[in-house]
């Protein structure tokens, strides 16, 4: 497994995002005079051609920012739970089961219109771009429409993604034509397509769609609700991008800025890097005494949480620019209800699926909740003013994975490309998993001293999450690594 990584001297700007045609579209707006948001933001737009078995507008997502003055910003256009002026015990809802194999599990999802929560991404990016971005949004739509129109290679670690949700994807004849072409499954290096999604950012770029209660996307989609769906024209209209506090803690002088509740993943995440002991990756008690820590911070804010908790697929995109502004913005689509937005090809997510997050029964929680998620951009601060952006998908991994590139970014003093690709340790209700190059030594430590079982994994594996970082030095030197575990893509523009 090799990580992506791009350097760049004083004046450089840099992204590090899911694929390399979605940090292409970061790196080409940054070239274009963008800042940092705007690259996120190009970012995202492209992902949803390039990642579209993760990535969709019909999402859910975060964005946190910090300045060139040092102020740091966090935004929330996650998903609210639908429903509001429906009667949900009185319908008729499209919902149903289907699972999804994973090489050593099956896991079964809840698809179809009636698994779809009200998708805030684009009003979270049309909010972003008001507040902070530099460019206008028909150059930060650009390399989505041209990958849409003219197709983009799906890339290896993006196939194989694909390849677990396909039959998903798959499940309504539009959304079908993503994944199938001359009656034949898409597969790494097919061009991946969505015309009607080109088309749709033809009207975000001109302005006619300033919200999700634009025509061109409310009407279609209030169109399909009518399929057994609950979103609502009144929870199209309720919907707000939430300003929040972030999160924060602090260790050996550095300074994290994180999702906030009733997000859970950021808290969890900073409770850990508040309370751990040192780590020292070649020790297996300080291993040892990290997972003992997550565990109990991962109980704790879960037992407190109150809104509905989701932690479905994600992708990540950060980049800093020539300024200093830096950005982290990490969206999900679930794993996607099977549907689209008719005429829009944009993808529905499947949030209300999952069973787990349901403990009270389907659709039993109330309409207009905003869904917790263990999604945690973040933004860590160095004692002498470095300051680096980094997130990843992962589901369940993402508290471990981040929490263990900032320990070995804080404690270890590693690069930021080596914690990024250093081994992990994640724990699990079946014990340990643990990738192998953590090295014999410390995994026999691990199996030595740990109460729950150790499993060694044969490689590198996406299960593990893939963090995708940038970082900025004092002399405005910067760095981008993409985690090879997805496959992401970094790239630097040097000034002109």
């Amino acid at each position: 497994m090799r990580s992506a990584v791009a350097r760049g001297g004083p004046g450089s700007a840099a992204v590090a995002a899911g694929s390399w045609a979605t940090a292409r579209a970061g790196a080409e707006v940054l070239a274009a005079g963008g800042n940092a948001v705007d690259a996120v933001l190009a970012a995202c737009f492209a992902s949803t051609v390039a990642e579209f078995g993760v990535a969709s507008l019909g999402g859910g997502g975060f964005l946190v920012v910090r300045t060139p003055d040092g102020t740091v910003h966090l935004r929330d256009a996650f998903v609210d739970t639908p429903g509001r002026g429906l009667p949900a015990h009185a319908l008729d809802l499209h919902f149903l089961p289907m699972d999804v194999h994973y090489p050593s599990t099956i896991q079964t999802f809840h698809v179809g219109m009636g698994s779809v929560a009200v998708p805030g991404l684009l009003a979270g990016i049309l909010a972003a771009h008001d507040e902070f971005a530099r460019l206008p949004l028909a150059t930060l739509v650009a390399p989505a429409q041209r990958y849409g129109r003219e197709g983009v290679p799906i890339e290896p670690a993006q196939a194989l993604i694909l390849d677990l949700v396909r039959e998903l994807v798959a499940l309504s004849p539009e959304s079908r034509a993503l994944v199938e072409r001359d009656g034949r499954w898409l597969g790494s290096g097919d061009l991946a397509r969505n015309p009607e999604l080109a088309d749709f950012l033809d009207l975000v770029a001109d302005g006619s769609v300033s919200s999700i209660e634009s025509a061109a996307f409310a009407r279609p989609l209030l169109g399909a609700m009518a399929q057994g769906g609950l979103v609502t024209a009144a929870d199209l209209d309720a919907f707000r991008v939430l300003t929040r506090a972030p999160a924060t803690a602090h260790r050996a002088g550095y300074t994290l800025f994180t999702n906030p509740p009733p997000s859970f993943g950021g808290s969890i995440i900073a409770d850990t890097l508040a309370a751990a002991t040192p780590v020292d990756p070649a020790d297996a008690r300080t291993w040892l005494a990290l997972v003992d820590t997550l565990t109990e911070a991962t109980v704790r804010r879960r037992t407190t949480a109150t809104v509905p908790l989701t932690a479905t697929g994600t992708t990540h995109a950060s980049a800093v620019d020539a300024d200093g502004m830096i950005a982290a913005m990490t969206t999900s689509n679930g794993v996607t209800s099977g549907f689209v937005i008719p005429g829009t090809g944009i993808q529905l997510n499947n949030m209300l699926g999952e069973a787990d997050l349901n403990p009270d029964g389907f659709h039993a929680t109330p309409p207009g909740q905003r869904l917790g998620s263990m999604m945690s951009p973040s933004i860590l601060v160095a004692p002498d003013g470095g300051v680096t952006a980094m997130g990843t998908g992962g589901s369940e991994r993402i508290r471990s994975s981040m929490v263990e590139v900032m320990v070995r970014l804080v404690d270890a003093g590693q690069p930021l490309a080596e914690a990024v690709s250093g081994a992990r340790v994640h724990p699990d209700d079946r014990g340990l998993q643990v990738e192998p190059h953590l090295g014999a030594g410390v995994i026999a430590g691990l199996a030595e001293g740990s109460a729950a079982p150790v499993n060694v994994w044969p490689e590198h594996n996406l299960f593990f999450g893939g963090v995708n970082a940038v970082q900025r030095t004092p002399d405005g030197t910067v760095t981008a690594v993409a985690d090879g575990r997805r496959g992401g893509g970094a790239l630097v523009v040097v000034p002109s």
